[in-house]
C-alpha cells in the first residue's frame, strides 16, 4: 500500500483531534478525505506528510515508517497545503527550479519544462507568482508538489475558492495525475468527490465513520430517502414522529421527502404508519441518495 495508517491518534492537550483511525490507500487510487470543519482532516494530512508528529499510532508511506524513515518518506510525498504557501515575489519557472533543487532533482531544466507543460503553465512561466490568478497559483502549487515525481500526493482542499472553469481544469489535472500516483485529497465539494474520487473516507470529531467506494457509500442501506404523497393534507410534525425518521422535508401540503435510518425497507414502516393513522397514500417510492445526503447523515 502507498499509504497505511494504523490506529492514528493526535491530542492537543486533552482534546483528541484525531482519534484512533486506520485506513489504507493503494497506487493509482484517488482517495477523497471528507469531514466537517474541525473533524481532523488537515491534522491527519500533516501527520502523514511528517509536518507534525502523532501522539499514538503508525503511518507508513510506500512501505516506510514516517517516524524512522522521515527523510525517505518525505521524498516520496508531494504536498499541497490548504493555504498554498508560495513565494509570491518569485517567477514561476524560477520558483519551480528552486523547489526542484531542494529535492535534488536531476536534469532540473527538463523536469521543470515537463511539469510546466503538464499543469498548463506555459504562458505564465515567466510571470511573477504574485501576479497570477488564484487558479494559476493552484497550478503552481500542484507543480511544486509533483516536481520531484513523488509516488504519493497529499492535497488539502486544492480547489477551494476557484471559479467553475478553474474547478474543472484543476479536477481534470488531478484525475490525470491520479492515474499513476496515489492521491489523497480533502474537499467540501461533493460533486468533486463524485467526479474524481475512487474511494471516500469520512471522519467526524476525529473518528472514522465511513471508508467505502463512492458508489457503495451512496447505496448504504442505513440511510434511505423516501418520497411519499398522501391524498389529503398531512402535518410535517406528524410525520416527524415516525420511528427512525430523522428528517422531513415538505414538498407541498400533502407530499414529503423523508430521510430514515433503517436497515430494512422503510416504505413498509411508512405504509403501516399510514394505515394506523387512516392516511391514504397515493405515491410511495425510494429516491436516489446523493453523496451530500449521505455525508450529512454521517456527520450531523
Amino acid at each position: 500500500m502507498s499509504i497505511s495508517v494504523k490506529h492514528l491518534t493526535k491530542y492537543y492537550g486533552n482534546q483528541a483531534a484525531v482519534d484512533n483511525i486506520s485506513f489504507e490507500a493503494k497506487n493509482g487510487e484517488i482517495l477523497g478525505f471528507l469531514g466537517p470543519n474541525g473533524a481532523g482532516k488537515s491534522t491527519t494530512m500533516k501527520i502523514i506528510t511528517g509536518f507534525i508528529p502523532a501522539t499514538e499510532g503508525d503511518v507508513e508511506v510506500c512501505g516506510m515508517n514516517i517516524k524512522t524513515d522521515s527523510i525517505k518518506t518525505q521524498e516520496k510525498i508531494g504536498y499541497l497545503p490548504e493555504n498554498n504557501p508560495l513565494y509570491l515575489e518569485m517567477y514561476v519557472k524560477e520558483y519551480l527550479s528552486f523547489i526542484g533543487k531542494i529535492y535534488k532533482v536531476k536534469n532540473i531544466k527538463e523536469r521543470v519544462a515537463e511539469v510546466i507543460e503538464l499543469v498548463g503553465l506555459q504562458k505564465e512561466q515567466h510571470k511573477v507568482i504574485g501576479a497570477l490568478s488564484k487558479g494559476y497559483r493552484q497550478r503552481v502549487g500542484l507543480a511544486q508538489a509533483i516536481i520531484h515525481d513523488p509516488d504519493v500526493l497529499i492535497l488539502d482542499e486544492p480547489t477551494s475558492g476557484l471559479d467553475p472553469n478553474q474547478l474543472e481544469e484543476i479536477r481534470g489535472l488531478i484525475k490525470k495525475i491520479g492515474q499513476q500516483k496515489t492521491v489523497m485529497l480533502s474537499t467540501h465539494i461533493m460533486q468533486e468527490v463524485e467526479a474524481i474520487c475512487d474511494r471516500v473516507i469520512i471522519i467526524k470529531n476525529g473518528k472514522l465513520v465511513a471508508n467505502e467506494r463512492a458508489s457503495e457509500l451512496q447505496n448504504n442501506k442505513s440511510l434511505q430517502v423516501i418520497y411519499v404523497e398522501f391524498e389529503g393534507e398531512v402535518s410535517r410534525n406528524q410525520l416527524a414522529k415516525i420511528k427512525y425518521v430523522r428528517k422531513v422535508e415538505a414538498v407541498d401540503t400533502n407530499s414529503f421527502i423523508l430521510e430514515t435510518t433503517l436497515e430494512i425497507d422503510a416504505r413498509k414502516m411508512i405504509a403501516e404508519y399510514a394505515k394506523k393513522e387512516n392516511l391514504l397514500i397515493l405515491t410511495l417510492r425510494k429516491e436516489e441518495k446523493t453523496l451530500e445526503e449521505v455525508f450529512k447523515s454521517l456527520t450531523t
